[in-house]
């Protein structure tokens, strides 16, 4: 029975406001490769893991049971990843078999077999991208600008964190449907990256625009159709006052408002009456269901090189604290991906 030393990111404090390095701890544990008796859990070696800013609110010291997998002190994290199985006690996975779904920050995981999302069927394409943009953010994007936002050729798209995991795929569906599309982002760098490799029409620094409302008029004229929201906060009160008739705000995230002790109010909401406007949140997991649409719509697309995508991979458990950090201030340029192991 082999025995393996596991490194873990543990939650050492609980987070307030925004999260620091030093709320986590790294430590190492012993595990072994076994699967306990009669057990349908699933032994995983994790590869890749993903740095996502929802995590931030599992950080946090909720109500037992408010949230699901909210974590605990002195215990690993928990986040999408992608794993190798080891061993299985669940008839659907294998030995050999790769996965994308809920693991923990470590380098091997016992996990219940109902918190694997997805075998992994296509690896004709890099690993990573089942954190990305064949995983959870991509169905994001999909789910949230197709199901929720009703796209339709020539509409005029705002997409705010434009240059993150979720943000640079709207942007670059929003052209696959005919669309006008402008990103905002908070770097010279990841502008220039909008508009030079992911295909945006326009974007723009949005630390360097002191009056939204006035930006958002020079590049949309006539009006916004659909705003995919990844922000929240200012950038949503000013969208307000520039959304079309029947135009369509999907709320994905509001990043803007996580560590904050008291979010800020929106002044703007009247405008969804006068201009009927459909403004809706929605929870990737709703549209799980339709993941083998998703592979079929975007897989070609990888493979001829219509749709690319940025990654920022950091190397080792060790450096996992920095790159969920560096999340919260922009550090990161494109989707943030923690390598533990290769295959």
């Amino acid at each position: 029975m082999a025995h393996v030393r596991n490194k873990q990111v543990i939650l050492r404090d609980y987070v307030s406001g925004f999260p620091k390095e030093t709320d986590m701890s790294i430590v190492e544990s012993t595990l072994t490769l076994k699967l306990p008796e009669a057990s349908n859990e699933v032994l995983l070696k994790n590869l890749y893991l993903s740095c996502d800013p929802y995590m931030q609110i599992l950080m946090t010291n909720v109500e037992p049971g408010s949230v699901s997998y909210a974590h605990s002190l002195s215990q690993p994290l928990t986040g999408l990843g992608v794993a190798k199985v080891l061993e299985s006690g669940h008839p659907d996975y294998k030995k050999g078999d790769l996965i994308w779904g809920l693991t923990k920050l470590e380098e091997y995981s016992l996990v219940p077999s109902t918190q694997i999302q997805f075998k992994i069927e296509h690896t004709d394409v890099p690993l990573s991208y089942y954190t990305g943009i064949l995983g959870m953010p991509g169905m994001t994007a999909y789910a949230g600008f197709f199901e929720v936002g009703s796209p339709k050729k020539g509409d005029k798209v705002f997409v705010s964190a434009a240059s993150g995991a979720v943000g640079q795929l709207v942007g670059q569906f929003a052209k696959l449907t005919g669309c006008y599309v402008v990103g905002s982002a908070g770097t010279k760098e990841k502008v220039d990256l909008l508009k030079n490799k992911l295909g945006f029409d326009e974007a723009f620094n949005y630390k360097e625009e002191p009056d939204l409302n006035a930006t958002l008029k020079r590049y949309f004229p006539e009006g916004i159709d659909i705003y995919f929201d990844n922000v929240g906060g200012k950038t949503l009160d000013a969208v307000l006052l520039n959304m079309r008739v029947h135009g369509r705000i999907p709320v994905c995230g509001m990043i803007s408002q996580y560590n904050l002790a008291q979010p800020e109010g929106v002044t703007n909401l009247t405008n969804l009456i006068y201009k009927r406007v459909c403004m809706q949140g929605f929870v990737v997991s709703d549209f799980y269901h339709l993941y083998p649409k998703f592979l079929e719509f975007l897989l070609p697309h990888i493979r001829e090189g219509k749709v690319v995508y940025v990654e920022d991979i950091a190397e080792g458990l060790e450096n996992g604290p920095a790159a969920f950090v560096g999340l919260f201030s922009g550090r990161n340029v494109g989707k943030q991906v923690l390598l533990v192991a290769r295959e």
